[in-house]
Parts: C-alpha cells; sequence; structure tokens
C-alpha cells in the first residue's frame, strides 16, 4: 500500500495516478495530455534538462518506456491555490530507490506537471559505454608522464587477455583473448596510464554515429540525448563523462574527430602510419591512423609525446580557413568556426574544390573495397548479426569490383597529391563535422554524407586533424579541425596546447 502524505488539493492524486499508469504503460498521448503543453514546462534527470512540452514529448516518443517501478510513498505540498509540489519514492524492479518531484498547476483542464525532475540510480556498468570495465582493468606497468591517467581502449585494440569484440557479439563470441597489449597499449601502460576498460564500438568501426545496434547509443557527455559519434563513440563518451581522462581509439574516416565535435573534446587523428597499428583490427587500411581524445589539449599533448616520434617541434603560423568548406557546414556550425577562425588570426584561402565529390566518392569506393577484403570472408555467411546501417555498408562493399577499386585507388592517389600541395607547410581550418550532433532518432543519413566531405580530406591526404571544442551560438559542442602536413602531429598538439592556456 502506497503511503500519502501531506493534504492533496481535489483532484491532484487523480491526477498523479492518471500520469503513473501512463508512464507505466508507455500511453505517450496520456502522457502528453498530463504535462503543460507551454515552452516553459521543465523534465530534469540525470542525462540533462528538456525544455518544453514538445522536445519532453519528443523524448519519450524515443525511449522505448519507463523503467518499471512502483510507487513507495507520495509527500503533497501545496504551495499555492493552484500549485502543489509533489515527491515520491519509487522502488525499481531492476533494483534500487529513486525519487520523482513534480510542480503540479491547476487550470481550466485540470491538474497539468509544470516541471519535474527524475532520480534513479545510474547502473554501475553501463553496458552503452563499456564491454568490460574495471578498477582499473589493468594496472600501468611503469612510471612517466601519463602516471594517474586512465584509459578507455576502443574494442579494436588488443588488450592481453581479452578478446577484440569490434562492437557484435559474434564476432566477439568466436575471438580469442589476445595474447599481448597492441604496442600503444603498452606504451600507455609503460608511460604510468592504466586501462579503465575496453569501450564500446560501432560495429566494425564502420559508421560516425555512434550507434550500435546490439548495445544502444553511448550517452553524449556534453549534449544529452544527442547522438555521441562514431565509431570511437564508447572511449568519447567516458571521456567526456568523467569516467577515464583518455580515449583510445581509430580514424579511418572520422572516427576521432566527429565524436570530439559531438561531445566536446580535444581529439587527434595522427599522420597515417605515424603510429602502429599493430594489435588493432582494420577496417581500411590505406586509411586507418590510431588517435586519442581528452578534455584538455595538455593531456592530449602527452600522450602524443608518449606515442608519436619524437622531433623538435613548431607550431604552425599560418593558418587558412577556406569558405567553401565552412558552407559546407549547417550555419550553426559554419558561424562557430568563423568565429573561433577570427579569433586565432587565420586567413581566409579559396581553393577550387570541384572534385571533392568525387574524391569523396572514391574514398567511399577504396574503403568499402578493403573493408570486406578484412572482413568478407568472415561476413559472408553472416551479414544478418549486423545492424541494418552497417550491414548495408558491408552488402555494397561486397559488390565492389576489383576494377573498381583499382580505379578509386588512383583517383585516391591522384587527390593525395592535390590535397597536400594545398596544405603545405599551413594550418587548415575546417570544421570536424558538418552538425551538432544529431538528436537520437534522426535521420543521420544526409549528415554523414555531409560530414564525409569534410573529414575526407585528411583520410585521402593521410594528414594530421586535431579537432578542438568550440560551442555554437545555443551552446552546443562544435568542433574546429586543424589539418597540417603529414608529421606535424606535434607542431598541432603544441598549437592546440598554447591556445587552450590562452583561453583559459
Amino acid at each position: 500500500m502506497t503511503r500519502v502524505h501531506g493534504e492533496a488539493p481535489a483532484g491532484l492524486l487523480e491526477a498523479f495516478w492518471a500520469y503513473e499508469r501512463a508512464l507505466m504503460s508507455d500511453d505517450l498521448a496520456e502522457l502528453d495530455r498530463l504535462f503543460a503543453d507551454a515552452p516553459d514546462t521543465l523534465r530534469g534527470a540525470a542525462a540533462g534538462l528538456l525544455v518544453g512540452h514538445d522536445e519532453i514529448s519528443r523524448f519519450r516518443g524515443g525511449r522505448g518506456g519507463a523503467p518499471r517501478r512502483t510507487i513507495l510513498e507520495v509527500h503533497v505540498r501545496p504551495t499555492g491555490p493552484d500549485h502543489a509540489l509533489v515527491v515520491a519514492t519509487t522502488r525499481l524492479e531492476r533494483g534500487g530507490h529513486g525519487l520523482q518531484t513534480q510542480v503540479w498547476r491547476s487550470g481550466p483542464q485540470g491538474w497539468k506537471v509544470v516541471a519535474a525532475h527524475v532520480s534513479v540510480p545510474a547502473p554501475a556498468h553501463d553496458p552503452r559505454i563499456w564491454r568490460v570495465v574495471g578498477d582499473p582493468l589493468v594496472r600501468s606497468l611503469g612510471d612517466g608522464s601519463l602516471d594517474g591517467e586512465t584509459v578507455a581502449v576502443k574494442d579494436l585494440f588488443a588488450v592481453e587477455g581479452q578478446p577484440i569484440g569490434a562492437g557484435n557479439p559474434a564476432w566477439l563470441e568466436a575471438a580469442p583473448a589476445e595474447a599481448e597489449h597492441a604496442p600503444t597499449v603498452r606504451a600507455l601502460l609503460d608511460s604510468g596510464a592504466s586501462v579503465r576498460g575496453i569501450a564500446r564500438t560501432d560495429e566494425f568501426a564502420y559508421s560516425l554515429a555512434g550507434t550500435n545496434a546490439h548495445h544502444g547509443t553511448p550517452p553524449n557527455g556534453a549534449a544529452p540525448r544527442r547522438l555521441s559519434g562514431g565509431s570511437t563513440s564508447g572511449p568519447a563518451s567516458a571521456v567526456a563523462l568523467g569516467h577515464a581522462t583518455i580515449g583510445l581509439g581509430t580514424d579511418t574516416g572520422g572516427s576521432i574527430r566527429v565524436p570530439a565535435a559531438y561531445q566536446g573534446l580535444f581529439g587527434l587523428r595522427t599522420t597515417h602510419g605515424a603510429v602502429t597499428v599493430g594489435g588493432v583490427l582494420p577496417l581500411a587500411p590505406s586509411f586507418d591512423t590510431v588517435g586519442w581524445l581528452t578534455r584538455e589539449a595538455e593531456l592530449l599533448e602527452r600522450v602524443g609525446r608518449v606515442l608519436l616520434p619524437t622531433r623538435a617541434v613548431a607550431p604552425p603560423q599560418d593558418l587558412v580557413v577556406v569558405p567553401s568548406l565552412l558552407a559546407l557546414a549547417e550555419p550553426d556550425v559554419e558561424t562557430a568556426v568563423e568565429r573561433f577562425a577570427a579569433e586565432a588570426g587565420a586567413r581566409s584561402q579559396e581553393w577550387d574544390l570541384t572534385d571533392l565529390p568525387a574524391w569523396r566518392e572514391a574514398f567511399r569506393v577504396l574503403q568499402a573495397s578493403e573493408a570486406w577484403r578484412a572482413h568478407g570472408t568472415w561476413l559472408a555467411t553472416r551479414l544478418d548479426t549486423l545492424g541494418p546501417d552497417v550491414r548495408g555498408r558491408f552488402e555494397a562493399a561486397s559488390a565492389i569490383t576489383p576494377e573498381e577499386a583499382d580505379t578509386a585507388r588512383d583517383q585516391v592517389a591522384a587527390a593525395r597529391r592535390v590535397i597536400r600541395d594545398f596544405v603545405g607547410d599551413r594550418a587548415v581550418l575546417l570544421p570536424s563535422a558538418s552538425s551538432v550532433a544529431p538528436r537520437i532518432g534522426d535521420d543521420v543519413g544526409r549528415v554523414r554524407d555531409a560530414t564525409m566531405l569534410l573529414t575526407c580530406l585528411a583520410g585521402i591526404a593521410g594528414l594530421p586533424a586535431l579537432s578542438i571544442p568550440t560551442t555554437t551560438g545555443e551552446g552546443l559542442p562544435a568542433g574546429v579541425c586543424v589539418v597540417a602536413a603529414p608529421g606535424r602531429d606535434l607542431d598541432l598538439l603544441a598549437l592546440a596546447a598554447r591556445d587552450d592556456r590562452l583561453r583559459r
């Protein structure tokens, strides 16, 4: 029996229990009716604040129902002639207790919720972020510049004693335990860092959204209820949420830069071949690179000094921004990057990018051909184990002929020369992604295509690309990408660390 404390105004408890029944049955229409239809209606939770009836309704429609629970106690406190505060304690079916606080207002259509806050215990292990996690999972193997840092390792890297899961349960089930750490993992451990855990990835790293049909979408630590960005989605979420300080991942077509932009992180895609990909499950070897994400530029640079070849550092002095590349982004992101470029003293530089769509298509074809070469033998009879988006890409990849792949390879080589000639000794600023993080449930096909026009440039040319966090006018995370010549990774990291110190 639920205990009710306090004197409830007429009709309030009936409305409260109607809301509870609608919540447990996922009756979206009734839930919408019982929340005030106003632009200032509020609903808050650990994941963030929703403002406005329409935003709240949108969230409910995409979550698939609320956790099952039982109301234990209800406390009612009238706060005026037509307002009342209701606080309810709950017992969750999955275990643990929760708290629900609501402000109700009485009007011509009865009692309506005008503000609500829900508190439930967070799971000890969020399976959207982690495949396996420890305290730590692997302890440091030495002392050095990364003492005390913790690493979320993308589920493509070999971690001794653990299988590589690649974001796909069928692959994980058949995968053997790794006999030794990938060289990059070992280098971080030797420098004092520990491995917090193995973090989720989009299946076989063949996506930019961050979604996974088997494990869900890792939460976006900077923009709740928006996509995390992929395929280094789990490590990015772990870093943004403070579960780890370093996210170790890969970038083939933007898989470091996009999650960095979506979640307000610093992220580096390294020069192709500058950091070994030994012990890393491949996607497309012509483009695969190692990268990492952090919340601070200084730590990003420290990781670079561990993993990158030692060399003298000379931060780029000539910064340029290309108007035709800015125009590929949504207006809010374009404005944010323009503002950043102006503050950084970048000058405008025109570039004839008539061939960019053809370059992007050549990149897509060659990437797909290599992805099928890497995984086609295993996937040929197991495509049904993949989520719809990734399955569609592998099915298309399986149809690419050797002749088409050879043509694409020649086109990529020609484009590489053009891009490297333009970059020269300069640093080119462009959007890291074409938009802010889409809302979970949005159609991301158009966003992916637009973003790939931007991210493919560094991929095709094998260049280092650094994503620096900025914000739009509405306060949403976005990324400024700085691209430089091959081997200038440490120069970019020094530039970011210097500018970050100046901005603080």
